[in-house]
């Protein structure tokens, strides 16, 4: 059984940082792509940020484009997200999401590429 489990958000003052992690099990990890979303009350669920199978390729939305660093841990079959300078406007549930992908390089920003979902963790940014 596929597990995704993200971990660390919680409540954060504005221009504060936060790591999220999302450990996964029940897959090859190293046979999937990872990617980040989010999703505020109201709105529809937004790309963040992925990572291809071999790490060596991310992208990000322009909307967290050098505040939010994301990685992974094949050690560890996790991915993290690194958030910094956080701003009200980040708050929502962050989600961690794997795709299945035979190419070691390749992302994706869309969500119905994803073949497997974390449960989210709630960031709150506000003073």
């Amino acid at each position: 059984q596929v597990q995704l489990v993200e971990s660390g958000g919680g409540l954060v003052q504005p221009g504060g940082s936060l790591r999220l992690s999302c450990a996964a099990s029940g897959l090859t990890f190293s046979s999937y792509a990872m990617g980040w979303f989010r999703q505020a009350p109201g709105k529809v669920r937004e790309f963040l940020s992925a990572i291809s199978r071999s790490g060596r390729n991310t992208n990000y939305a322009d909307s967290v484009k050098g505040r939010f660093t994301m990685f992974r841990d094949s050690t560890k079959k996790t991915v993290y997200l690194q958030m910094n300078n956080l701003k009200p406007d980040d708050t929502a549930v962050y989600y961690c999401a794997a795709d299945l992908n035979s190419m070691p390089w390749y992302v994706t920003e869309t969500p119905d590429d994803y073949d497997y979902w974390g449960q989210g963790t709630q960031v709150t940014v506000s003073s």
